[in-house]
């Protein structure tokens, strides 16, 4: 979770229960003949809305109703502790038959993971939005189905943007004009630029996409240090950190959540935020004023969004394909894509249930993400090195717009990382 896809939650007591076991997968007497298909899943759940358990839960329940002879038995983990938990299991030759977590790429390039085509039925794999299901393929095959996805938008705080008679900015230029007015005003981060060490790859690859440029190339390899990449961190270096309008913390040393608290209490005036801060804005008792736009490009030009996926994978060495395909088949149905989405604001994964949202006025926040789905770019989750890469930027990029930073020479620093 990506963390790419990462959303900022509020972990619980609740997430305390990592030995427990989901309502659907309680201990009782199991017929000699039931197959038992283990899940671990990633929990979105925080102070406000219910424990992914419950979800998983509500499936598992309603697909036995259906399937006697299958039991599911679900556990949830915190974000931060999923990958490892997995990891631990694996070693231990118990993989779970299905993971709901944030990466596939090493598990399927080691033989270890039923494709999409072993798994699901035709009119389910044809369900998928096509960005999404693109980006779970490794070496051309399927093997990380969606689960979730969200994109960062850009979020503006209203009152502030009333007060110095601005419009949502549509381009690089309008944007700059926008900060140095709210900074004139006395707001203390014109726009708050998150480049540490928590989640710098997701801002990172906003502005580079924005810049025409990304993470990849046309073919889906590494092409860190394109001129494009590098032209971005100059703008960035130039214009708004050597400039003051990034606030009093150095991007370097800003995290994303201190730069998402600093628009909760009304101290920054723009920031790249995840879906999920609509949320907890809704949630709070701030009522911050705020509005959302994509953040823009270099000139208006209309160029991807920065997505981020999570995914469910299916291991092969419990050797239940045909029950997994069945539940996973069950789990994409439309009711349960439209549950998962709703509830933790988050965009669907389904291109019908993404269309019926999009129609449904009650579903009027998710609109600019919704509409982003079919242009999304990801994080290149199929490089085995990603894990690497990622722990590289996360380290290095707040350097490149520092005094005395070198954009080019850190982007190459990032690129020999990936091999």
């Amino acid at each position: 979770m990506h963390r790419r896809a990462r959303i900022l939650l509020t972990m619980t007591a609740a997430l305390g229960l990592t030995a427990g076991v989901s309502g659907c997968g309680a201990e009782t007497q199991a017929d000699a003949h039931t197959v038992t298909l283990t899940v671990v899943a990633t929990n979105y759940g925080d102070s406000v809305h219910k424990n992914s358990l419950g979800y998983w839960d509500r499936v598992g329940l309603a697909f036995q109703t259906s399937h006697p002879g299958v039991r599911v038995v679900a556990k949830v983990y915190p974000a931060g502790t999923v990958d490892a938990k997995v990891a631990e299991l694996v070693k231990q030759g118990r993989a779970p038959d299905v993971v709901q977590t944030d990466s596939f790429a090493e598990y399927a390039a080691k033989g270890l993971l039923y494709s999409a085509d072993e798994l699901l039925s035709i009119p389910v794999q044809g369900a998928f939005v096509p960005s999404l299901a693109e980006a779970g393929k490794v070496e051309g095959t399927q093997y990380g189905l969606p689960f979730t996805a969200s994109t960062r938008l850009l979020y503006y705080n209203k009152d502030l943007f009333r007060q110095a008679g601005l419009e949502p900015p549509t381009t690089w230029q309008e944007l700059l004009v926008a900060a140095r007015v709210l900074r004139a005003q006395g707001v203390k981060y014109p726009i708050a630029l998150p480049l540490g060490p928590e989640e710098a790859e997701a801002e990172t690859l906003g502005w580079l996409l924005a810049g025409e440029g990304g993470y990849t190339d046309s073919t889906g390899g590494y092409d860190f240090t394109s001129d494009a990449n590098v032209s971005t961190l100059k703008w960035l270096k130039s214009r708004l950190v050597e400039a003051g309008l990034t606030g009093p913390v150095a991007p370097a040393e800003l995290n994303r959540d201190a730069a998402l608290e600093a628009f909760l209490n009304g101290e920054a005036g723009m920031v790249n935020a995840p879906l999920s801060l609509m949320r907890q804005i809704e949630d709070s008792s701030l009522n911050v004023p705020y509005g959302t736009v994509p953040l823009p490009s270099r000139t208006g030009k209309e160029v991807p969004t920065m997505g981020t996926a999570d995914w469910t994978i299916a291991f092969k060495s419990a050797g239940h394909r045909e029950q997994t395909g069945q539940f996973l088949d069950f789990l994409y149905g439309d009711k349960y894509v439209t549950e998962q989405a709703a509830e933790y604001q988050l965009l669907p994964v389904t291109a019908p249930v993404s269309s019926a949202m999009r129609a449904d006025k009650q579903y009027r926040t998710l609109w600019n993400g919704l509409d982003a789905l079919g242009n999304m770019d990801l994080y290149p989750l199929s490089e085995t090195s990603w894990s690497r890469v990622s722990a590289a930027i996360r380290s290095k990029i707040g350097t490149a717009v520092a005094p005395g930073g070198d954009p080019g020479r850190v982007l190459a620093s990032i690129a020999q990382t990936g091999g």
